[in-house]
């Protein structure tokens, strides 16, 4: 997983200055948060943004190291990635954020901090059935889970709390990966998100 900036160092006269904001990947394991935050952050790189990736696992490799899985640990992981996300985007930077994150308090809590802060938050929720993500679970994991043998697998012996009003609904169980992709680039447009540069390949 790659934790740096995408794509190249734009030249000072193409960075969006002051034009930091977070958007927010939610679902469950498998759901395709990873996958589609890759493909938006590129063609945002492409349109003048300068991006940066937090990615869950990343994050707990390194920021979030030696947390568990209570309720306590996961709260605390996602407001480290809540609050790097507001640092980022206060000086400019677009921030994607791709982890479970599965209680919704905490959730409207960095949401609620964003705002305090004027950094627009997009919250994306990756959608799909668990039967769905049962199927094309390589590692067997949600076939372990729903057995009783593995504990805190969110979504099944572990809550997931899906969001009541997400920016975004994309699901990666009925809809390509590409139509998810435009489908968030279509709301940052219509919320006027998008860089002025190169944002004319959207029309």
């Amino acid at each position: 997983m790659s934790d740096h900036i995408y794509g190249h160092e734009h030249p000072e006269s193409d960075v969006v200055r002051g034009g930091g904001f977070t958007l927010w990947f939610t679902g469950l394991s498998g759901a395709g948060k990873t996958t589609i935050a890759h493909l938006v952050g590129p063609e945002l790189d492409r349109r003048g943004h300068v991006v940066e990736y937090l990615d869950g696992d990343t994050v707990r490799t390194h920021l979030s190291k030696g947390l568990g899985f209570s309720k306590e640990d996961r709260d605390t992981n996602i407001r480290r990635i809540g609050l790097v996300a507001r640092l980022l985007a206060k000086n400019g930077v677009l921030a994607i954020t791709a982890a479970i994150s599965p209680y919704r308090d905490i959730r409207d809590e960095v949401r609620a901090l964003a705002a305090r802060d004027g950094i627009e938050f997009i919250e994306i929720f990756a959608d799909a059935e668990i039967e769905a993500l049962a199927e094309r679970d390589v590692k067997g994991l949600y076939r372990k889970a729903l057995a009783g043998e593995l504990a805190h697998f969110t979504g099944v012996s572990d809550p997931y709390e899906p969001p009541l009003t997400p920016d975004v609904v994309v699901r990666s169980d009925r809809e390509s990966v590409d139509e998810s992709r435009d489908r968030i680039l279509a709301v940052l447009a219509a919320r006027g998100l998008l860089a002025r540069k190169g944002a004319e390949a959207l029309a």
